[in-house]
């Protein structure tokens, strides 16, 4: 099975997962880390943008899990550049039991996985990225221990990482108020698969799009993001103009209730949030970004056990 989107896994088996990476982070916080469930098995890791966390983090999941991963960059690449991407797909999957792809357009991830013949994971493209909104939500569980009555505040771009957290507020059923300017609001496709799952699963949309604060509560958690992303940067100066006025500081985390704090980093200090934020005692920042190896981990264990 591949994992492109969090809709390529159902309720129940998200669900599993979690659990499992709830035992696998305590495990792990006991001295047990290696498990053989990956043993002769190996993962390619094909990233062509640059990555700290999630490579990393898959890096350690698959060695923890008795597995080995070969790392291919960007200048090894080039999808569709050096070389038809069916090509590459039919090629790479010869040679390894899986593939893990950051890339740029989720198209090209789609023409991969269609024609790979061993899993695909998406561990980033420009439109989702599925792998930090599962460990978004575990973040979220983990601290509140229930995501029925969990208030999420979105503040920042209509990127990547919030269609993903779309997705996951559709999926889990947590109430998310997003609040983007116009110009920068998520793409209609995405909002409209949102809904379609939303209504599937909780008979109602538990998400909203505002493009000011005026209807703001408050809230268990504020979620921010870079306001420029990776590829974006002809757009930087246009995107500094529009989001004046949303960076996450002091006095907006008041405004709010005083919520807990996340970031899927790399964050821009100054820029989306500040240091007494990212620093503070509300911020679960960290914890966020090692969930991402625990996550992973169970993700691979729940794909290659089945």
């Amino acid at each position: 099975m591949n994992f492109l989107t969090l809709s390529d896994i159902d309720k129940d088996s998200l669900w599993e997962i979690l659990r499992r990476a709830k035992s696998l982070k305590e495990l792990r916080t006991q001295g047990i880390s290696r498990l053989d469930v990956l043993s002769g098995k190996i993962i390619a890791l094909i990233f062509e943008k640059p990555s700290t966390r999630t490579r990393l983090s898959f890096e350690t999941a698959i060695l923890e899990l008795n597995g080995n991963s070969i790392f291919m960059g960007p200048g090894e690449v080039g999808l569709g550049k050096r070389e038809a991407i069916c090509d590459v797909a039919r090629t790479v999957s010869r040679y390894v039991h899986g593939v893990v792809v950051r890339t740029f357009a989720h198209k090209n991830l789609v023409e991969f996985a269609d024609n790979a013949t061993v899993p695909v994971i998406n561990a980033l493209t420009d439109e989702f990225h599925p792998c930090q909104a599962l460990a978004d939500v575990f973040t979220i569980w983990e601290r509140f221990e229930s995501l029925d009555r969990v208030r999420v505040c979105f503040i920042g771009d209509g990127n990547n990482v919030l269609n993903s957290l779309l997705l996951a507020s559709s999926i889990f059923g947590f109430k998310l108020d997003v609040v983007t300017p116009k110009t920068q609001r998520p793409a209609r496709e995405v909002l409209d698969k949102a809904s379609d799952l939303s209504l599937r699963y909780n008979g109602r949309v538990v998400f909203e799009v505002l493009d000011n604060f005026d209807s703001l509560g408050t809230y268990d958690v504020v979620y921010t993001d870079v306001w420029v992303s990776m590829g974006q940067e002809a757009q930087a100066e246009l995107k500094l103009k529009d989001f004046k006025g949303y960076q996450l500081n002091s006095s907006m985390l008041e405004r709010l209730g005083n919520p807990v704090v996340m970031h899927c980093l790399p964050a821009h200090r100054g820029q989306e949030i500040t240091d007494e934020v990212i620093d503070g005692p509300r911020s679960v920042v960290f914890d966020q970004a090692e969930n991402r190896m625990h996550v992973q981990k169970a993700l691979l264990e729940y794909i290659w056990r089945r």
